[in-house]
């Protein structure tokens, strides 16, 4: 086929790939300035009986997937057509087919085959939310980027919506991929592309297909009747959990597999979790007996599991060993993950097309979607909307502060009502309130710092602080009426060390006199000033935690208290004194745990104030902080 210099309105600049009745072509698109890919086919090397046929799937192709926009599918941005040719513009993807790394031996980490498996159940999840069924899911089909990425293209068998599934005995597909509901030419649907993950699934977790064969025949009559092996037993690597999973996957019938390719992903999740350990020795157990099983292979596989137990001298048995691979130039590296959660799906793949290529992005669409990965998964940082069905954003990061109080919580919302802010500071706890739109410079540089402080907070050691009977450091009332400072004298008792100053300049001074665990401050006056005074203070003493008073109810400025100056605690005037002799307790054992693990202040951070460094009062703070010099709690 002779390749065209011009296709459309793009430029030709090479091949990439021929593959059934196309050839792919890199491309560049003199208008948006940008790479991209057409699948071109040449009308005239169709055969005329199967020309119709063969164009309106084509054109179908480009239909169902033109519809798609997620990060791991292929975006399709154009059809065209004339009289001796027809084409798609689509997205360029660079890198390979899955297939080359198959080829090649691609090794078999557990982490990474679930990596790649977690990226093709994101997508399938997506495109049948769509009504979108892949119907020819195989490793050709899934390209995987130099980052790891996997993209699924080729929807060329696609049918949009249930009512246009293939009618009884229009069987289309790939042998080793295709469900037996295919193969029988019944309707099929999104669980046949769940059958084709689980096929690959196998692959990559043995080195070998699950249903082998010579043809096609040979291929189809083990897809109908036979069992394949538990992947556990030709891979020693593997945890047995794992077994159960991919049998599901590969059940015959439909309604005995994952029904969706969340139920799907959550399964691997648990059967492969971050730790993952080898169990040679343990009986495996059948899968569920809705599945058809083949029980005496089953019987088998574990008979031959238990009799080639180490040490045993009189085992003639033993477990055929894991398949051989050759090693990989560049294996991927495990990239820390960061979980975003929010009710819009178009916020969400927005957000894992910016940060997918340096992190592991995990998506939930609701609360409870994001405790199941939190509770299974080391997350360095949590990342949530605020308005969302069932759960909102605040009460996600209170629970969320529960099972893994060191990873760095941000909130990301469209909303800044009061309520929701308060909450969460005082129950979240965040690093950072993030309004959307974003700006994705600014985003993606809070979410590098958040990740750094994250990984290194559960790296480190976990350590039990036990609050002391006295705490030599003083609490701090800034007041100008001292209404504020009598409540809490008649609440504190003799238990702590409590100072009443009325002004900035006093607090300064007795910052030089005292050691300073937590700092109680009215800000009704001179907000503006206050919000300086807690940046510079935080800067210079991170360890010096702020409970902040107002009878105001400004969001953006409680946004700048989160933001600029890590305020631990925020109360509206009239105070309720229950939480805040609560909030005292609270910020005396921090302040202790603070000393204990000074590494933890690394989670308190803050950037210069947005305003005020230029005037004279600011001048005169940034001066006096700079020379305090006695500060008993100083870690510097």
């Amino acid at each position: 086929m002779e390749i065209p210099k011009q296709i459309g309105r793009y430029e030709v600049r090479g091949v990439v790939g021929e593959g059934g009745m196309a050839l792919v072509l890199e491309a560049w698109d003199p208008v948006l300035h940008r790479k991209l890919a057409v699948k071109l086919v040449d009308k005239n090397r169709l055969e005329k009986s199967a020309a119709t046929d063969a164009l309106r799937r084509f054109k179908r192709e480009a239909q169902a997937a033109a519809r798609l926009t997620h990060p791991n599918v292929v975006q399709v941005y154009e059809y065209g057509e004339d009289e001796t040719q027809a084409w798609i513009a689509m997205e360029f993807v660079p890198g390979k087919p899955l297939t080359a790394y198959l080829d090649e031996g691609l090794r078999s980490e557990p982490m990474r085959v679930r990596d790649i498996i977690h990226q093709l159940l994101d997508a399938l999840a997506y495109s049948h939310g769509q009504g979108v069924v892949h119907r020819d899911i195989k490793p050709s089909n899934l390209l995987v980027t130099p980052d790891g990425d996997i993209k699924v293209t080729d929807f060329g068998i696609a049918r949009i919506d249930a009512s246009q599934l293939t009618q009884r005995g229009d069987m289309l597909g790939t042998p080793s991929y295709m469900s037996p509901e295919q193969y029988m030419g019944e309707p099929a649907d999104g669980r046949a592309d769940l059958f084709a993950a689980g096929v690959i699934l196998f692959e990559l977790l043995t080195g070998g297909k699950p249903f082998p064969g010579e043809s096609s025949g040979q291929i189809m009559q083990k897809i109908l009747h036979d069992t394949p092996a538990n992947p556990s037993q030709l891979n020693p690597l593997l945890p047995p959990p794992i077994d159960w999973v991919v049998q599901k996957a590969l059940a015959k019938e439909p309604d005995d597999r994952f029904q969706t390719a969340r139920e799907f992903q959550a399964a691997l999740f648990s059967a492969l979790p971050d730790s993952v350990t080898a169990h040679p020795t343990t009986d495996v157990g059948a899968p569920p007996d809705a599945l058809r099983t083949n029980q005496g292979l089953l019987n088998a596989a574990r008979k031959l599991r238990t009799l080639s137990k180490p040490g045993d001298a009189g085992s003639t048995m033993r477990p055929q060993a894991a398949p051989v691979f050759a090693p990989e130039p560049a294996p991927l590296p495990q990239r820390p993950r960061v979980l975003f959660v929010d009710d819009e799906e178009r916020i969400l793949n927005a957000l894992k097309n910016i940060f997918r290529s340096r992190y592991h992005v995990l998506t939930a669409a609701n609360g409870q979607e994001a405790l199941e990965f939190i509770k299974k998964f080391r997350i360095p940082v949590i990342v949530s909307d605020q308005r969302m069905p069932g759960m909102l954003g605040v009460e996600l990061l209170r629970r969320a502060r529960e099972l893994s109080p060191d990873s760095v919580r941000i909130l990301l919302t469209g909303y800044s009502d009061l309520a929701s802010i308060v909450g969460s500071i005082n129950d979240g706890e965040v690093y950072r309130f993030i309004s959307k739109p974003w700006d994705n410079q600014e985003l993606q540089k809070v979410i590098a710092e958040a990740v750094a402080i994250g990984n290194r907070m559960l790296e480190r050691p976990a350590a039990q602080v036990q609050l002391p009977a006295s705490v030599e450091a003083a609490i701090l009332v800034l007041d100008e009426r001292r209404d504020v400072y009598g409540a809490i004298d008649k609440m504190a008792g003799q238990t702590y060390d409590l100072v009443h100053v009325k002004t900035i300049q006093e607090a300064l001074n007795l910052l030089e006199a005292k050691e300073v665990a937590l700092l109680v401050a009215d800000i009704d006056m001179e907000a503006e000033n206050y919000l300086l005074f807690f940046n510079l203070l935080k800067r210079k003493y991170p360890e010096v935690l702020t409970i902040v008073l107002t009878s105001a109810s400004d969001s953006e400025l409680v946004i700048h208290l989160i933001n600029e100056a890590q305020i631990y605690r925020f109360l509206n005037k009239p105070v309720n004194l229950s939480l805040m002799q609560q909030y005292l307790h609270s910020a005396i054992g921090r302040y202790v745990e603070f000393k204990k693990s000074p590494e933890l202040l690394e989670r308190h951070r803050v950037g210069e104030a947005r305003k005020g460094t230029e005037t004279a009062f600011g001048q005169g703070l940034m001066e006096r902080l700079r020379s305090l010099s006695r500060f008993v709690g100083q870690t510097r």
